[in-house]
């Protein structure tokens, strides 16, 4: 028998290190080539690393959510043959057989509960009288002060002196019930205690890193506008009422997208990455629309690539298959990656306004809020229009304050005459 280790491998050009996501296998079990050993993650991509022979895993390196290297060791291996431990002069003063055994870590002695001393049984009391509904608690000043001192508000502690005067024991009665009322009642004022723990990893410990360092490297402009998207909307319904077999249904989004073709060439410098570390700016004559996309396992921002290519249901297709593909955690490394400029809606939950932050190398992110009808006013008459809030972001150290606003004010014109989507 002899001893493989498998190795992190290079799982993406300048990738040092992976986290590790999810682990198939165990210590003891038998396994097959191919099989699956362990889930890793790097940037926004989860990777399944599987086994390149057969064998029983003795060792496994790493609990989820630590971070590994790549050319570490991560699983060791009994393999038939000699493995490939000798050829590793790293591993050549160690033989299959000085694999330690698993360590079990006994727990720690639970200490025997003191006895508690036996409950006094005293004969019941008659129903204590109640105060009046919206009457001030009835108390004595020390308990009064004690009850300050403590933080409770007395007005939920029943009482049972006389006249529903609040005693000292009826507040030691509410300390010990956690908040509930003595009378068996309202579990709303119960106090809560509970902590819960959740150690921050995987997708989510990413998008922590990722929105923490464009915020650290990147100052901000937002910009909000109104837009009057009531023709915008009309053809969409209608191009939805009379599409053909084979077409998609048509959301907002792709003629947000669409919008953002028509406008970028005349606004280079915010279709563009910026690396800051070089002090260069990347302006692309091709639009790639990362779409921020929530999935289960936290947000994920796939890319449409060259959508000056693509007219509306072109778009929307796109649309459907790399948001099920990000959603199922089907998106491969390069459709999460090389956007240009950023779209994020929330739909229907999109409020009034946000300030979306920017997907740094990106210099700029459009956020869509929700679409409602407000009554407006059209010279001497009040009507009824489909408006939306159109938020946006901008890196300050590229784009001022000045070009953002012609950038979002000849967006809106475009929204706003949906014509000009498919005009040259």
């Amino acid at each position: 028998m002899g001893l493989f280790h498998f190795r992190l491998p290079d799982v993406g050009e300048g990738v040092a290190e992976a986290e590790i996501v999810v682990w198939h296998v165990k210590p003891g079990d038998v396994i097959k080539e191919d099989q699956s050993l362990v889930d890793v993650m790097t940037d926004k991509a989860t990777v399944d690393m599987t086994s390149p022979v057969d064998g029983k895993v003795l060792v496994i390196h790493g609990a989820v959510g630590d971070m590994r290297a790549v050319g570490s060791v991560i699983v060791e291996l009994e393999v038939e043959g000699v493995g490939n431990v000798g050829a590793d002069p790293v591993d050549l003063a160690r033989a299959p057989e000085s694999v330690p055994p698993p360590v079990v870590i006994a727990p720690p002695p639970v200490a025997a509960p003191e006895p508690q001393p036996a409950r006094v049984s005293r004969p019941e009391k008659a129903a204590f009288t109640t105060r009046a509904a919206g009457g001030a608690p009835l108390a004595a000043p020390a308990t009064r002060r004690r009850a300050y001192d403590l933080g409770i508000p007395l007005q939920f502690v029943p009482g049972t002196g006389p006249g529903g005067r609040i005693t000292p024991q009826d507040l030691d009665t509410y300390i010990a019930s956690g908040g509930a009322n003595a009378t068996g009642g309202d579990a709303r004022y119960a106090v809560r205690e509970r902590v819960n723990d959740t150690r921050i990893i995987g997708m989510r410990r990413k998008i922590a890193e990722k929105m923490q360092e464009t915020k650290r490297r990147v100052p901000h402009i937002a910009y909000v506008e109104e837009c009057d998207l009531t023709e915008l909307e009309a053809l969409r319904v209608d191009l939805n009422a009379h599409r053909k077999d084979g077409q998609p249904k048509l959301t907002l989004l792709p003629f947000f997208i669409r919008a953002l073709v028509k406008v970028l060439p005349d606004f280079p410098q915010i279709n563009a990455r910026f690396d800051d570390d070089e002090g260069v700016l990347h302006e692309y004559a091709g639009v790639h629309v990362g779409i921020a996309t929530q999935t289960p396992a936290g947000l994920v921002v796939p890319v449409i690539r060259h959508a000056e290519t693509c007219d509306v249901y072109d778009i929307a297709s796109e649309l459907v298959r790399l948001s099920s593909a990000a959603r199922d955690g089907k998106a491969t490394r390069d459709e999460l990656s090389g956007s240009t400029i950023t779209i994020t809606s929330l739909g229907p939950l999109g409020g009034i306004a946000t300030t979306p932050i920017i997907n740094h190398p990106e210099v700029a992110i459009v956020g869509p809020n929700k679409l409602v009808e407000r009554p407006i006013v059209q010279g001497a008459f009040v009507t009824v229009r489909k408006m939306m809030n159109l938020s946006s972001s901008f890196d300050h150290r590229i784009v001022d304050g000045y070009d953002a606003a012609l950038f979002v004010q000849a967006y809106r014109r475009v929204l706003e005459h949906p014509a000009l989507l498919f005009m040259d």
